[in-house]
């Protein structure tokens, strides 16, 4: 009797799946993974691409993908792909997101792999550089498409790779990024439960992972504007109407919006101009002058105040000087405030805390900087957190950020940015129903 129990109970225990649990931990997962990680890192990292043209980067996804066995689907948002992974085990849907696009930036980084590409961009022919880390977060999601796929008998729920053209803006006149994606339907047909998504940073050192619920980065808006003058000598400018004059009184006074209009003891806002064209010649006062630049904001009232006293001084500002100006505030889609749900958000922090130790997880500050991951956020419960990029003892503070030619990503963040991702994963894929 006894060992024809025995015997019964060896052979439940050798056809009964495997808990996720049961699953070598997060850190050896991502270690396993790290040397194909490393390449396909490498591999992007020199072929940037800018947004909504990232064929080549889309291509490569889409292949791996498919030699693992998803459901793969192309084309979404123009260059998206999207890898689902069943598991053989009941339990939640999550979705995982990365983007792939680069920026208009000339790398002046001395890598064996280092950027040599080119694009245009506004007309003009740029340098293209992945200055922002989108190649080790589309690298990273491979990894650990991988990573999962290979413990697909005993993973519970199933798994939505999301990989995002066009985080960075759709060039004018396009559409893109992550409210494309859907519009395309991207939830139309797999409605996850949850969603994750991270971003490698330089300010935080190699090991530090930082998280923090609620509100955790700005909302963004961008904006245009056209100062017409009239063109003259540039010796008798009182023959004309100067829109250089016109515009730098603009600059110089939309800077006390913040300053002197908006309650920034409750919340911060940032007002920045980062395009001022016109003229052709250094002794011809022009007919028009264009500006552009971004508004970043948590609160819906600020956003609306400074939007409001943006375009009031733009146009007073000009009728006091003879000019006009046309304004296009805001210009485009605008990204919302990205905020992490708050109980979602403490479940991740363990989780990070478990991959890689307590005391490497701290909580992050809110982030001026914006991220179209909002547009997901909006639409079901999310945790966006970040994963720091820059070498163990160098002071992350004074290292070229993100968006510089100078940024620099030390590769062992990829092992901690697959861990702690792995980790989170596996721990609300495996969690009880409620």
């Amino acid at each position: 009797m006894y060992r024809t129990a025995l015997a019964l109970a060896l052979a439940a225990a050798a056809i009964a799946p495997l808990h996720a649990a049961d699953a070598p931990g997060a850190q050896a997962m991502a270690q396993q993974e790290l040397p194909q990680v490393i390449a396909w890192r490498r591999d992007i990292h020199q072929h940037p691409e800018l947004s909504n043209r990232e064929v080549r980067t889309s291509a490569l996804v889409a292949q791996e993908l498919k030699k693992l066995g998803l459901e793969v689907h192309t084309g979404i948002a123009r260059t998206g792909v999207v890898g689902l992974l069943k598991g053989d085990l009941p339990g939640p849907r999550l979705a995982i997101r990365a983007d792939m696009d680069a920026l208009p930036v000339t790398e002046e980084v001395n890598l064996p792999f280092a950027s040599k590409a080119k694009g245009e961009y506004r007309g003009k022919t740029v340098g293209v550089m992945h200055a922002c880390g989108h190649d080790a977060h589309t690298a990273m999601l491979l990894g650990m498409a991988q990573a999962l796929s290979g413990m697909k008998h005993r993973l519970h729920g199933s798994v939505l790779f999301v990989f995002q053209p066009a985080e960075e803006g759709a060039p004018d006149g396009e559409e893109g990024g992550a409210s494309l994606m859907l519009k395309d339907g991207l939830l139309r047909d797999f409605k996850p439960d949850a969603m994750f998504g991270m971003h490698v940073v330089s300010a935080l050192n190699v090991g530090t992972v930082s998280v923090r619920p609620g509100p955790t980065m700005a909302g963004s808006d961008w904006f245009r504007m056209v100062v017409h003058g009239r063109q003259t000598h540039g010796a008798m400018p009182w023959n004309g109407v100067d829109p250089i004059v016109t515009a730098a009184e603009i600059i110089g006074t939309a800077q006390t919006i913040v300053s002197r209009k908006l309650d920034i003891g409750k919340l911060p806002a940032v007002l920045s101009f980062g395009i001022v064209e016109g003229g052709s010649r250094y002794n011809i006062v022009p007919d028009r002058v264009e500006l552009q630049g971004t508004l970043r904001t948590f609160d819906a009232g600020m956003r609306q105040q400074a939007i409001d006293n943006l375009r009031g001084i733009a146009e007073h500002v000009a009728a006091a000087n003879g000019a006009t100006v046309e304004t296009q505030i805001p210009l485009g889609d605008s990204n919302p405030v990205l905020v992490n749900d708050h109980a979602l958000a403490a479940r991740v922090r363990d989780s990070l805390r478990k991959a890689i130790g307590g005391e490497h997880v701290i909580e992050a500050p809110p982030s001026m900087a914006s991220e179209d991951f909002a547009y997901f956020a909006r639409k079901l419960p999310s945790v966006y957190f970040f994963v720091g990029a820059t070498p163990r003892g160098q002071d992350a503070s004074k290292a070229p950020a993100n968006h510089s030619p100078k940024f620099f990503l030390d590769e062992d963040a990829l092992q901690i940015g697959m861990a702690s991702m792995l980790q989170a994963s596996l721990d609300y894929l495996d969690a009880p129903a409620s």
